[in-house]
């Protein structure tokens, strides 16, 4: 940590002059992004129509379009084969590690560090990341950028990607682990756990679902770091089968991903929307906040009864870390004085106000780094790493997310309301839902029951993958230990279809009363007009 701080300190006094949203020899963004703008007047004007026609249309244009969709899909691949990597990556390190064994005789005076170190091992433990996987294929599309539209361009493309929430994901991450906060969340909730004894069962259900909507006040990659984090204590090392394990993340993924929309500014898809379609806190509240809680209530307590007599075993493992009586000095049970805990929630609240203003949350976190240091003795040490590939993972997710609604836009404008809830539920999986309201946004005219359709669609498919909402990859890197060589996609897919398909339910079966009243009104001055027509019909 020594270490960190001045580099922290230089980052800090660097990043006013780095601009976030244009080039210093650009002023605005290059002639390929432009035109994904410029498409759709084109098309109306040329006469192509047709999702095909259209999409060909925009690939022959710009090229460099239809590269990027590759190379992203290329990515998503990537992510299917972390685990067979990875587990090659283990077999190489070992048989470097037996061959050094063997040599060990004759080299006793070489350090420990370079008689174990296998490059390959290495590298192939990197490509086995998932959290890593777009940041290398975004190398790719930097090269390709560069080879395609030239140095320029690439660099004015970059300079208009936005990487606030990256950057805020990892702060917010980085507070949210410590020993202060954590503690803080666990005592509060075990105010409901105790209704349950505190038993497996009980710490499950109460951070499956009271974790998730609290993500409506403390944003979602919070909630989703404390949860994980409590899963991570409460629950994993009791050593669930591989099915519970699975569907205990996905639920937990899926639950983030619609606990957050109780509210206007917790999560990214509903920020994404929020301004430009109006919505307020009390209007997430009434057409989506009910919906998610009563899907995040239905997917908990159904696979709390599949799981029951899993989870009655696992009282009998409530045991400490190690099962020789001494605790674990990570979770040690020593006071944490409340001036200590009310400064952490300080600190977390300024990240939480300024989400949208990097130099104010990144400067905070330097203080916040700073009275860690300070109080070191009630703290555990801040664990960057996790962190750190998040912010890479998300990162390189919006570079590649920046140029892939040149497709999805046609798809999102063409849908009537059910396919286009489906859709986005679908298209979710495979990037990021905020990209996909973002997209959505930039369509004008949208009907109230379109807009419903794309939002509730876009949260309704944030477990699906680890790339479909933005906090995943945080409860991926925390509990992914847990899970051998790393979680698989098709198997968290599984996990989490059951709670997707029950809020499918729950989003578009729950009668909406003001949308009903909305509907019944328009009808009322439909018919009040057709009858003033009817009985004045010389003023037509």
């Amino acid at each position: 940590m020594n270490r960190l701080l001045p580099i922290l300190s230089a980052l800090m006094l660097l990043f006013p002059a780095v601009p976030l949203h244009a080039a210093d020899d650009h002023a605005g963004p290059p002639k390929f992004v432009q035109r994904m703008k410029d498409f759709p007047a084109e098309e109306k004007a040329k006469g192509i129509e047709g999702i095909g026609n259209i999409i060909a249309y925009r690939a022959s244009q710009e090229p460099i379009l239809a590269v990027s969709t590759i190379l992203f899909l290329l990515a998503i691949l990537h992510t299917f084969a972390a685990i067979p990597i990875t587990k090659y990556a283990h077999h190489v390190q070992h048989e470097h590690d037996e061959k050094i064994k063997r040599l060990a005789k004759e080299h006793h005076d070489m350090p420990e560090e370079q008689r174990m170190v296998s490059f390959k091992a290495t590298v192939l433990h990197f490509f086995g990341e998932v959290e890593a996987v777009f940041g290398i294929w975004a190398i790719a599309l930097l090269v390709a950028l560069i080879g395609m539209v030239g140095f320029a361009d690439m660099k004015s493309y970059m300079m208009t990607v936005n990487f606030t929430e990256p950057m805020f994901v990892f702060v917010i991450m980085a507070i949210a682990s410590t020993r202060p906060i954590l503690r803080f969340a666990e005592k509060c909730l075990s105010n409901i756990a105790r209704l349950g004894k505190e038993s497996p069962a009980a710490w499950w259900l109460t951070i499956l679902i009271i974790a998730p909507l609290l993500g409506s006040l403390i944003t979602e990659p919070a909630a989703m770091t404390i949860a994980a984090l409590l899963l991570a204590r409460k629950f994993y090392p009791l050593k669930p089968s591989s099915k519970f394990a699975y569907a205990t993340l996905g639920l937990l993924f899926v639950n983030v991903s619609i606990g957050g929309v109780l509210t206007n500014f917790a999560a990214p898809p509903v920020l994404m929307v929020a301004q430009k379609w109006n919505l307020t806190t009390p209007h997430m509240f009434l057409h989506y906040g009910d919906k998610a809680i009563a899907a995040i209530v239905v997917s908990s307590l159904l696979y709390f009864l599949f799981f029951r007599k899993e989870l009655a075993a696992m009282r009998a493992k409530m045991t400490d870390e190690n099962n020789d009586g001494i605790p674990d000095w990570h979770q040690r049970e020593t006071p944490i004085p409340l001036q200590v805990t009310l400064t952490h929630i300080l600190f977390m609240g300024w990240t939480v106000l300024c989400s949208h203003y990097p130099p104010l949350f990144i400067g905070g976190f330097l203080f916040f780094i700073a009275f860690s240091r300070a109080t070191r003795h009630h703290q555990n040490p801040i664990d960057l790493r996790g962190p750190l590939l998040v912010a890479f993972f998300l990162g390189a997710l919006v570079v590649h997310g920046g140029l892939q609604g040149w497709w999805l836009g046609p798809i999102i404008t063409s849908l009537t309301e059910w396919p286009l809830y489906l859709g986005a539920t679908i298209l979710t999986g495979f990037n990021d839902n905020a990209a996909i309201t973002f997209l959505a946004s930039q369509v004008e005219n949208l009907s109230p029951a379109l807009k419903y359709s794309v939002l509730a669609g876009a949260v309704t498919g944030g477990g699906l993958t680890v790339i479909a909402n933005a906090p995943n990859p945080a409860g991926q890197s925390i509990l992914s230990k847990f899970f051998g060589d790393g979680v698989s996609p098709l198997k968290l897919l599984l996990g989490a279809l059951i709670p997707t398909l029950i809020t499918i339910v729950m989003m578009k079966f729950i009668p909406d009363k003001e949308a009903h009243r909305q509907q019944n009104e328009a009808f009322r001055v439909e018919q009040e007009a057709k009858a003033n027509a009817a009985a004045n019909p010389e003023s037509h």
